[in-house]
């Protein structure tokens, strides 16, 4: 008969008693509202992660916060009293994912965040600590963006983008991308992700005769301005951001988003990219398993921020069961700890090596150029 010896036994002693309890995840996300489209997608991921990582059984509770700020911070701060969960994924949008952040770091527990601003993890501070994101950050996207203009002779550009975080975001960072390229920027205009009309900005920007307009919004009220743009008679380069990057925004927007720019996810156009692409088969990976769940041609890469957030847990969750017992503070400090250190993991959109001053971790392979062609995403490479 074999024995441990002494340390051995000890160690496996201390695993199997820290893991007695089962790692509770919570998770927000915007279901409803203005970014139904996004949040749809990501709450069908949410389904496919793993159900149990490193032995432990793992109990994903979500709930819907409608796209509504306020109620996102109600479901954060639910989720935290009363489920006692380890840990926070969430939630779809920029000022809903802002305004969780005094809640997980006033609780100690951390968060992945589905959303792209680069505020909600920059400049690193105390608060930021707790938060994590998967979504490339807008500053990533807009320098792809100028990169783009600049190569294609653009040098006046018009701006458009939602009246809250995420547009705010968009073009301070546009602002700076564009400076350091000569590219100016001859109107400012900005609207609600609830508006069913923007014929005033659209005639402001006309009025400006850009040789390019940027469009910064997110789902299917993204395509509003660009519609109204098209109607009265713009027909300089208009680009996107990839807030815009799913079938719905291809549905609403029609023939008028024809010929649309804009930066992704790899996971948009994987089947078009090199074998020598270090991210194809990771989002192929997901592609299979999200369309063998829902059907063909249903993926959308915001459901692929969703399945970067469970696979970077998934590789943070055995770090922390060697120091804590899941349902203590001692495990939430000890998960965002393993989260912090998880390098070069395979996603959706990308290679993810996370750093104590860098929680998005993704480099420039994480995103790809894309035009809209006869109703369809094309890889430009």
């Amino acid at each position: 008969m074999k024995f441990l010896k002494p340390a051995a036994l000890a160690a496996t002693l201390l695993a199997s008693s820290l893991a007695l309890a089962d790692i509770n995840v919570g998770v927000t996300l915007s279901a409803t509202g203005p970014a139904a489209s996004l949040g749809i997608p990501e709450k069908n991921t949410i389904a496919l992660l793993p159900k149990t990582i490193a032995g432990q059984k793992i109990n994903y509770i979500v709930l819907d916060d409608a796209s509504d700020t306020t109620a996102a911070v109600t479901n954060t701060r639910k989720l935290i009293t009363e489920d006692k969960v380890d840990v926070i994924l969430g939630s779809t949008v920029t000022p809903n994912s802002l305004a969780m952040i005094d809640v997980v770091s006033e609780a100690k527990t951390p968060m992945i965040s589905m959303a792209a601003s680069a505020k909600i993890v920059e400049p690193m501070d105390a608060k930021k600590a707790w938060v994590f994101k998967t979504p490339q950050n807008d500053s990533m996207m807009s320098q792809a963006i100028v990169d783009h203009m600049v190569a294609n002779g653009v040098k006046t550009v018009g701006f458009v983008g939602f009246s809250d975080a995420y547009g705010e975001g968009w073009y301070q960072e546009f602002v700076k991308a564009a400076a350091a390229k000569n590219l100016q920027i001859v109107v400012n205009e900005r609207y609600a992700r609830t508006d069913t009309s923007v014929t005033g900005q659209a005639l402001k920007i006309m009025a400006a005769k850009p040789d390019a307009v940027l469009i910064a919004g997110s789902g299917t009220p993204a395509a509003l301005p660009q519609k109204t743009l098209k109607e009265r008679g713009y027909t300089g380069k208009i680009y996107q951001t990839h807030g815009i990057a799913n079938a719905d925004f291809l549905r609403v927007g029609g023939k008028d988003v024809e010929g649309t720019i804009l930066p992704a996810g790899p996971v948009l156009v994987a089947a078009q990219l090199p074998d020598s692409n270090p991210v194809k088969k990771s989002a192929l990976a997901y592609i299979a398993a999200y369309e063998g769940a829902y059907g063909k041609g249903s993926v959308s890469t915001f459901g692929g921020h969703a399945w970067d957030a469970g696979h970077l847990l998934a590789a943070a969750v055995p770090g922390a069961l060697q120091k804590a017992k899941p349902g203590t503070a001692e495990f939430r400090a000890a998960l965002r700890d393993s989260i912090e250190q998880v390098k070069g993991m395979a996603g959706a959109h990308g290679i993810f090596t996370m750093t104590p001053t860098d929680h998005l971790g993704l480099d420039n392979n994480g995103r790809v150029m894309v035009k809209i062609e006869n109703g369809a995403w094309k890889y430009t490479p």
